[in-house]
């Protein structure tokens, strides 16, 4: 870590989907500028090797499970809703209990920690709220009903706690990444490069990135540092509002 820079210097954060992807970046992030970080994941084992690079405290937790939920922290100064999981389907196919436990997981579960972390928010005047959405929060796609149904409540509900969270100096902000490199995307590019038969870059240039200006994948880092700029002083103005970082994808 960097111990220069501490302008989170003090506070207490938790990020869900911890263990990997754009979850570690953020812990990563967050660790760096200052802060102590509970990082929770549903695979422990991964939570406990984040630990290990920045400190703070790991936590296994399925968050389908409320009282799991309600078993974590409530003391804690950021908190970034980040975990989530992909299942692509049509609509006639797809799953009703995949749907309900997309829900669960990215929606139930950040109001479930949004509505647990608020009053030491409010008690102590200051609170950060990011949720990591997705640019399917702002946009939709075909097949993917559970996960673009999610991101757009998740939209909402952040809303909803910056509205409420103003007068007690708490700003709930949305991300809103493109297709990033975390083994999610890299699971889709497999998938898609299957189903298509075609190689793995022809799928990210031709499929992923068809609508983006920057052909690239989108490193997790990047998206972690956008969390920790909204977790700073200088965002205080900054509440109800949905950043992409995507390339471009949503200008197209």
């Amino acid at each position: 870590m960097n111990g220069s820079v501490t302008e989170l210097d003090g506070r207490i954060a938790l990020v869900t989907g911890a263990g990997s992807g754009i979850g570690r970046a953020c812990v990563l992030a967050l660790a760096d500028a200052g802060a102590k970080v509970h990082a929770v994941d549903i695979d422990g084992a991964a939570a406990e090797r984040v630990v290990a690079e920045t400190g703070g405290w790991a936590h296994t937790c399925d968050l389908a499970d409320p009282a799991a939920v309600d078993a974590l922290p409530a003391e804690v100064d950021i908190l970034v809703n980040n975990a989530g999981f992909q299942h692509v389907a049509p609509l006639p196919e797809f799953p009703p209990e995949v749907f309900a436990r997309v829900q669960q997981v990215m929606v139930t579960a950040p109001f479930l920690l949004i509505r647990k972390v608020l009053p030491h928010m409010y008690a102590r005047g200051h609170g950060r709220i990011v949720n990591v959405s997705s640019v399917h929060g702002l946009r939709a796609s075909p097949f993917k009903s559970a996960y673009v149904a999610a991101k757009h409540a998740l939209e909402g509900l952040s809303k909803v706690a910056a509205l409420e969270g103003a007068p007690h100096g708490v700003t709930s902000n949305c991300v809103n990444p493109g297709y990033v490199d975390t083994p999610l995307v890299r699971d889709q590019v497999r998938d898609q490069a299957a189903a298509h038969g075609l190689a793995e870059s022809e799928v990210v240039g031709q499929v992923l990135l068809r609508r983006a200006a920057i052909k690239r994948l989108i490193d997790p880092a990047e998206v972690a540092g956008l969390v920790r700029w909204l977790c700073g002083e200088h965002a205080r103005q900054v509440t109800g509002v949905s950043l992409p970082v995507d390339g471009g994808w949503t200008a197209a």
